[in-house]
């Protein structure tokens, strides 16, 4: 038997010490079980973490903003399910279908051109649904569209209420054991020392406990509703939609049955609709069908499904279904998994919390064991084991009220919790900053970023262009008034005039609308806004016969190819194609160019020459340059795609777009927060280089490369030169892709990028922390980004920075005041149980401290707004401590002098004090709990006034 005791005591001893190591060795224990990455964290290290936390206070609440797995999987069947169910319905016309009530909605989501044709085709089909294929809908029959076809919404599940964040709260098993203890006290306590002195104890407790839950619901019900509401913003979609016979902007919900929409590259589509017409327009249907093959949509196969993404192209198309009428509507109603995964900050301090948790175990076990032996010893000594009445049993039952309530103050669940209130704090703030962060972990992500590599226009620059000067016939004239208007059309021939103009007409992705008021409004990019507001300007609204001209095949602009191509037929029968784009791949295409008589004369060396000078010393003057040339073609070919040389070169556009006020300041606040700022951009060199020092981004060590020169450099070059690079001009979005992936391996940075195309999705998704375009950017762009910045700003994404920072640095001073708190309490209360047989922290007073550090020491700490200091030190790296050797400095420090005053007090407090009297102890025990919060407060206060390295 003794031998029994012996190994049970060692092997207790063994695990008390290997608690205890697991403090000492925090670090590389969260390390190993709780890191996960800031972006796409893998199932297994989901699972790794959520295994690891050994002692779960309240499940419920713990893991409330946390997905289940397993009905993550089970969502995943599901949309499995559904894409093969769609794939055959879309590839395979025998397959069997799913019931739809409505016909038209059923002739799109089946792909049914039987049915499309006994309808009469398209026209057949507006005509029943009274929508004209030009005019659109009237906009007085909204109200009775919804109603006959539905609303452009998906059922969504029901939030929750206040009341089931108070059930969520009232699951923790402490609490529960605590209310059981409450309630046993107060029965002992009525048989004992009757009413209402005997209910004192218990009672209080229930109220304390009361306290907490709702106090607890309340903070979980307001950070519900803030990410409610950040959830509605997110899913603001704005389209271009043809109502009452003009182009308007509407959001998507407002889409309704008959709607003419208009779709371009990078748009998500928004409603069930059939093609009108358009240009090479291809379709991502990978997220219905999950087919990763683009579908080439034509008046052969017109029909397009919600939710699938325009890959290249610009169409129109008539809406036939909308809601939850459409394949997409009906396949989001299948998914029940809500939440995003936990930040990487959430899952370490959630580690924190367990380490210390079972050390709280441990010191409540020691502690309610200990009281229990010293008063059975005490009681043995003095009456007998066998004498017992019910205030003995009320002594043990308070015992275990202590050693409970010992453990909810030593799990600290409100340190990942804090994080939720922090980022959801810091999300309502830098919403009204213009910055939508759609994943919690950008936000946090954002205060370690090293590198920037933004986009130029529209981010560093106000993105409002208009062309500023023009090279044509070997003139180059300053245009930016009436004046130079004139001077233009009196030194350059009708005959090149026209040619100009049928260029910039006919080749432009820019449509002319009018307003209400009927005024004519430019709608398209800032780039083709500018180009055909000048071609409007010099045509000073006369009607000549460029204006007669037929499209018969356009290639859009897209940012590989960096140029626009369209086939135009003319009257005379002849042919011409037309093309537009960056300046060095233009001039390049071209053999030939036009001169003062609108005569195509050969392109000599020499001649070349002059007009690259020209181009430079367009780009020297900050101006965006882009070429306009023309070829004659005879015979045209079906599908063939524009000639690659034989070019007249026209026109030499260049674009003023002024640097944003306050750009320059928002990058040297930058330089001196140690974050390195890179401009990638297609642009011209020169034109990159001169926005790059006007903006304080080029600086004498950094170095300017084009994106050709790039993709050439050796893995061994590029290690070299990488920290040097601050400009990429002429770049792919494969260019920015690979400078993200090698910043990010060969120099372990965290690095942020913006982009607003199609094309910058997978640099988006690859960075650190994806910053997308809310303005100029496509539905793509947005949805592969963590963050959008809603005034395509570059100075927004300094407050996401700033904010990143105060984030970190706020959890880390709500872990230092909550760590130095539950230090004291564990060890005031064992110490005390150890020497003077009582604990002086009852289990009220410790649920008081408890609802302060997990509620009210969160509302404090973790909403601090940013403040300059912090944009004044480098940023956090990868792979640093969390707790850093100062925050466990000035946590040992405040607990030992918290201890040391708390220790004087409960062992030499009577006679300093000169406390005297039967209740001597309970005015003592009052005095300690009070300097104890008083400490707690002062602590609070040092950490709110101190920046912490």
């Amino acid at each position: 038997m003794p031998e029994m005791e012996r190994v049970a005591g060692a092997g207790w001893w063994a695990r008390l010490r290997r608690r205890l190591k697991e403090i000492v060795e925090m670090e590389s224990y969260l390390r190993d079980n709780f890191e996960v990455p800031p972006k796409n964290p893998s199932e297994e290290a989901q699972r790794r973490w959520r295994k690891a936390v050994g002692i779960v206070k309240n499940p419920r609440r713990r893991f409330r903003m946390v997905p289940d797995l397993d009905r993550r999987i089970e969502d995943k069947a599901k949309v499995r399910s559904a894409q093969e169910k769609i794939r055959l319905t879309l590839y395979v016309q025998k397959a069997a279908f799913t019931f739809i009530d409505d016909e038209l909605a059923s002739i799109t989501s089946k792909h049914d051109l039987k049915a499309l044709k006994m309808h009469g085709g398209l026209d057949g089909i507006s005509r029943k649904i009274r929508s004209t294929l030009d005019h659109g809908i009237d906009a007085s029959d909204l109200d009775t569209r919804q109603n006959i076809f539905g609303v452009n919404r998906y059922v969504e599940k029901s939030s929750r209420s206040f009341w089931m964040f108070v059930w969520d709260a009232l699951q923790d098993m402490t609490l529960i054991i605590l209310m059981v203890c409450a309630l046993l006290s107060a029965a002992v306590g009525l048989a004992s020392e009757g009413w209402p002195k005997g209910m004192y104890d218990g009672l209080g407790i229930i109220l304390s406990i009361f306290l907490v839950v709702i106090v607890t619901a309340v903070s979980d019900y307001k950070q519900s509703l803030q990410f409610k509401e950040l959830d509605k913003e997110k899913k603001r979609i704005f389209i271009h939609v043809t109502r009452d016979g003009r182009q308007q902007k509407i959001s998507i919900y407002d889409l309704v049955v008959g709607d003419i929409v208009h779709l371009a590259i990078g748009d998500q589509v928004p409603a069930d609709g059939m093609y009108i017409h358009g240009y090479s327009l291809l379709i991502d249907e990978s997220s219905l069908s999950g087919e990763s093959d683009p579908v080439y949509v034509s008046h052969d196969k017109p029909f397009i499904l919600a939710g699938t993404k325009v890959q290249d192209g610009s169409a129109k198309m008539i809406v036939t279904a909308v809601g939850m009428r459409t394949e997409w509507g009906r396949l989001m109603s299948t998914l029940s998994e809500g939440g995003e995964d936990e930040t990487p900050l959430q899952v370490k301090l959630n580690g924190v919390a367990t380490i210390i948790g079972k050390i709280g175990l441990v010191f409540a076990v020691l502690t309610f064991v200990v009281l229990l032996v010293r008063f059975l010893i005490e009681k043995g000594m003095t009456v007998g084991l066998l004498k017992w009445s019910s205030t003995d049993a009320l002594t043990i039952v308070n015992y275990f009220a202590t050693a409970v309530t010992i453990i909810v103050v030593a799990v600290p669940e409100g340190l990942p919790l804090a994080v939720t209130l922090s980022l959801a704090f810091a999300m309502k703030k830098l919403m009204n900053d213009k910055a939508l962060v759609r994943h919690l972990s950008a936000c946090e992500t954002m205060g370690s970023a090293v590198s920037i590599c933004t986009d130029k226009t529209g981010t560093l620059t106000t993105n409002h262009m208009v062309v500023d000067k023009i090279w044509i016939a070997d003139v180059s004239k300053s245009v930016t008034s009436n004046n130079s208007l004139e001077d233009l059309n009196s030194v350059v021939s009708s005959k090149t005039l026209r040619l100009l103009l049928q260029g910039i007409f006919e080749n432009t992705s820019a449509e002319v609308v009018k307003e209400k008021d009927g005024k004519q409004t430019v709608l398209g990019t800032p780039t083709e806004r500018a180009i055909l507001e000048f071609g409007l300007s010099v045509e000073g609204g006369r009607n000549d016969e460029y204006r007669t001209c037929t499209k018969v095949k356009v290639e859009p602009f897209n940012s590989v190819k960096k140029m626009m191509s369209v086939l135009v037929s003319l009257p005379n029968g002849t042919s011409r194609w037309f093309c537009k784009g960056a300046s060095e791949i233009i001039l390049q295409m071209c053999d030939m160019v036009i001169d003062d008589n609108g005569n195509d004369v050969p392109l000599s060396e020499a001649h070349r020459k002059n007009i690259l000078d020209t181009i430079n010393s367009f780009a020297s003057e900050t101006l965006r340059t882009l070429c306009l040339a023309y070829k004659e073609v005879d015979d045209i070919a079906d599908n063939a795609d524009s000639p690659s040389s034989g070019f007249t070169l026209v026109a030499i556009f260049g674009i003023k777009d002024p640097v944003r006020p306050g750009v320059k300041d928002a990058v040297a606040t930058c330089l001196s927060a140690g974050i390195t700022v890179r401009m990638v951009t297609g642009d011209n060199i020169n034109t990159a280089k001169a926005i790059a020092k006007e903006c304080g981004i080029l600086t004498d060590e950094g170095i300017a490369i084009e994106g050709p020169y790039f993709r050439s450099m050796s893995s061994a070059e590029m290690e070299e030169q990488l920290s040097k690079i601050q400009v990429m001009a002429r770049s792919l979005p494969l260019d920015k892709h690979t400078l993200v992936t090698n910043f990010r391996g060969m120099r372990g940075e965290v690095v942020a990028v913006t982009g607003d195309g199609t094309n910058d999705a997978p640099a988006l998704h690859e960075a650190d922390i994806g910053l997308a375009m809310g303005i100029a950017g496509t539905e793509v762009a947005k949805e592969s980004a963590d963050v959008i910045v809603l005034d395509d700003n570059f100075a927004t994404i300094i407050n996401v920075a700033r904010w990143g920072r105060a984030v970190y640095i706020n959890i880390q001073k709500f872990v230092q005041f909550q760590l130095t708190v539950n230090i004291v309490a564990l060890v005031i209360n064992f110490v005390s149980a150890c020497i003077t047989g009582n604990a002086p922290l009852t289990a009220v007073q410790l649920l008081w401290v408890n609802m302060i550090m997990d509620t009210l020491g969160a509302l404090a700490l973790a909403t601090e707004p940013p403040n300059d200091e912090m944009m004044k030190r480098p940023p956090v790296g990868r792979g640093e401590s969390f707790i850093t050797k100062v925050m466990w400095r000035n946590i040992m420090g405040q607990s030992l002098y918290q201890l040391a005053v708390l220790g004087a007090l409960m062992l030499g407090g009577k006679r300093l004090m000169n406390i005297k009297g039967a209740d001597s102890k309970s005015i003592i025990n009052t005095l300690i709990f009070n300097t104890f919060v008083f400490c707690q407060v002062s602590a609070l206060w040092n950490i709110v006034f101190e920046l912490l390295p």
